[in-house]
């Protein structure tokens, strides 16, 4: 469907509008939901109340102060995530095409590893998290280029890549003291749990800087989903918009493992589900990082209220759904 706005032709997928605005309200339940329960329960309009200033003490400590930040985090690292993953699964086009498994978040993890045995603070640990991510995407990427970066090459390049960085984190593990491998493994797991206002403002910044840069490449990208050379023909510099496309997606893979921790699998499915839910032929970036945001934050959820008052990290909710389904995903493609 095409809408004219005076000069300009905006085309409109009803479908993928519905799943939009579905996903937006299904984010805004779930972050009411887990502004709302826990150990101390704050009614709806205590929650709108404390949010502009005017609530309790008791509310504005428990929601502005404790479960905002976390809740705030939650969505924007979940959209960074799924928004890395839509990038690199069209790049590649393969639905493995994500960091989780082209050695982006290993190389992240593996920063993170240095920085806490090196007896780093938080801020040194997520600068050390978004320092590996960018290095391992810039060996990869080196190693991948032969007069240009097919998406084979990169994901198998980046296999590789993943399956030493692994290597190297678990020898790093066994060197590291009983204390500093404790840290480090909690971290590795992803989590939510004490997240600040510290920890989203980065993510925030990010997304404000890079979104804009990725509505500009989304449509020369779907182009280079038909192949280079269709992509060439029309006028796509296709390797200008690939490079874009890889900062863009390592950035936002970097800014959200310093933010959370490697978080596994947000960024592999929610491409994916958003992909079926629009029915679109390709991988959709704002689907994908809607879906991203409302799957990180309905996990954290999950894994603050399954075994209360145990908490689990959210890392282990993700990893079962993303565990989950990959064994659909291949399942599906063998009929």
């Amino acid at each position: 469907m095409n809408v004219r706005v005076g000069s300009w032709s905006v085309r409109l997928a009803p479908r993928a509008l519905l799943v939009t605005v579905l996903l937006i309200l299904i984010g805004c339940a779930v972050s009411v939901a887990a502004l709302a329960t826990g150990e101390f329960t704050v009614p709806v309009p205590d929650i709108i109340d404390a949010l502009f200033g005017q609530g309790t003490p008791v509310a504005e400590l428990i929601v502005s102060k404790l479960r905002a930040p976390r809740v705030v985090t939650g969505l924007l690292v979940g959209a960074a995530f799924g928004l890395s993953g839509a990038i690199f699964q069209s790049l590649t086009r393969n639905p493995l095409g994500s960091p989780d498994f082209i050695g982006f978040t290993a190389g992240a993890s593996t920063g993170g590893i240095l920085a806490v045995v090196a007896g780093g603070s938080a801020l040194v640990i997520a600068g050390g998290a978004l320092l590996g991510c960018v290095a391992t995407a810039a060996l990869v990427y080196l190693l991948a280029y032969r007069g240009g970066v097919a998406g084979y090459r990169l994901v198998l390049v980046g296999i590789g890549a993943n399956a030493l960085l692994l290597a190297v984190n678990s020898y790093l593990l066994t060197r590291a003291n009983i204390n500093d491998a404790a840290t480090a493994g909690a971290w590795l797991t992803g989590s939510l749990s004490g997240r600040g206002w510290d920890h989203a403002v980065p993510v925030a910044l990010a997304l404000a800087v890079l979104l804009p840069l990725c509505a500009a490449i989304s449509r020369p990208m779907r182009m280079i989903e038909m192949g280079d050379d269709a992509a060439r023909a029309m006028g796509i510099r296709v390797e200008v918009v690939r490079a874009a496309a890889i900062a863009a997606g390592v950035l936002l893979s970097g800014v959200a493992t310093a933010a959370a921790g490697p978080v596994a699998f947000v960024a592999l499915a929610s491409p994916q589900l958003a992909r079926r839910l629009t029915r679109s032929p390709g991988v959709t970036m704002a689907s994908s990082a809607l879906m991203g945001a409302v799957l990180l934050t309905a996990a954290d959820l999950a894994a603050q209220r399954l075994l209360a008052p145990t908490q689990l990290p959210v890392g282990v909710l993700t990893a079962a759904i993303g565990g989950t389904y990959l064994v659909l995903l291949l399942r599906k493609d063998r009929h």
